[in-house]
């Protein structure tokens, strides 16, 4: 058990940019007021002292004044940028500090899912095939299959993923892809589309010590605004997405040995969580990593696989600390 410690919180609070005028999709990566009070009373019951210090601009302010604390709980998203996630895990690096989650290069690397995809596939892990258009003439002669599915290159919490992801034409393609453009100013990810079921795993620790959680499969309700897991799905997901416990069985064991393979590849430490889809023969296919899973106790997709499997709130806390402080 690890003693008491210093811990200081850094995040990124919606409340906060939401009053500097950016919208609701643009702060969506963003935290609560309430997952900040749910992670400073975990860290509180747990028997530490908690600190919420806020952004990444405010951490290296206090920083340079000589604030100094035994850990960093770091679940900041940072503000610009395709390794925007990279950015407290870098400062807190220069100076010397003690973080949870992964560190500046995984950051990176996940957060630009085609680099993701090549680190996959460069070690033989499924990931659907895939292509990379930052202008039109980059959809010329493109080799892959309609159905298709698009989204933006560099984003998380399904922004930029709508009713009109999925396109059958050559035509929905080129529209969807100039609407990404247009509004997010980066490269458009194409991926052939996969029609089988939708998973999360969870996977907990670091290298050797790393062990997977457990699953939920993701099943987008009938009425929801879109067919696929995206950006409105998953902001009112208590309303259009049924969240399941998957058995322990086969399919089970296949997406968390899968789960499992790609933390320990990326190099993710203390926490991640891993989106698999089913091709059409039943194959999981890894869609995306998240090195810094989401954290408010019921609507986050990682406390609802701890709590399937029996681990409260404050435990998977505990157990992310446990594993930082190991390192």
């Amino acid at each position: 058990m690890t003693n008491r410690l210093k811990i200081a919180l850094v995040y990124d609070l919606r409340d906060d940019y939401l009053a500097q005028g950016l919208s609701h999709e643009q702060v969506a990566e963003f935290d609560s007021p309430a997952t900040i009070e749910a992670l400073a009373g975990a860290i509180g019951r747990l028997g530490h002292s908690v600190e919420k210090v806020g952004n990444g601009l405010e951490l290296t302010r206090r920083l340079v004044a000589g604030d100094r604390w035994d850990l960093v709980f770091n679940i900041a998203e940072g503000m610009g940028g395709r390794s925007r996630e990279a950015q407290v895990p870098a400062v807190l690096e220069l100076f010397g500090l003690r973080y949870t989650f992964s560190d500046p290069l995984v950051c990176a690397i996940t957060l630009d899912k085609p680099m993701t995809k090549r680190v996959l596939l460069s070690a033989g892990l499924p990931t659907p095939r895939f292509a990379v258009a930052e202008q039109m003439e980059d959809l010329r002669d493109l080799d892959l299959e309609f159905p298709l599915f698009v989204k933006p290159a560099h984003e998380g919490t399904g922004k930029g993923i709508d009713a009109d992801s999925q396109v059958r034409s050559p035509g929905q393609l080129q529209a969807c892809c100039l609407r990404i453009w247009q509004r997010f100013r980066q490269p458009v990810l194409i991926e052939e589309y996969l029609p089988g079921r939708e998973f999360t795993s969870a996977v907990l620790g670091t290298g050797r010590d790393a062990y997977a959680l457990g699953t939920i499969e993701i099943r987008v309700r009938p009425d929801a605004p879109q067919k696929d897991y995206g950006f409105q799905a998953k902001e009112q997901c208590e309303q259009f997405v049924d969240y399941l416990p998957v058995p322990q069985r086969d399919l089970r064991a296949q997406l968390e040995e899968l789960a499992l393979k790609v933390h320990r590849l990326l190099g993710c430490r203390d926490a991640s969580r891993v989106d698999i889809r089913l091709d059409n023969s039943g194959r999981p296919s890894i869609l995306e990593i998240n090195p810094l899973p989401g954290l408010h106790p019921t609507h986050s997709d990682l406390p609802m696989i701890a709590s399937y499997q029996g681990l409260c709130y404050d435990d998977l806390i505990g157990r992310i600390i446990e594993s930082a402080m190991v390192r």
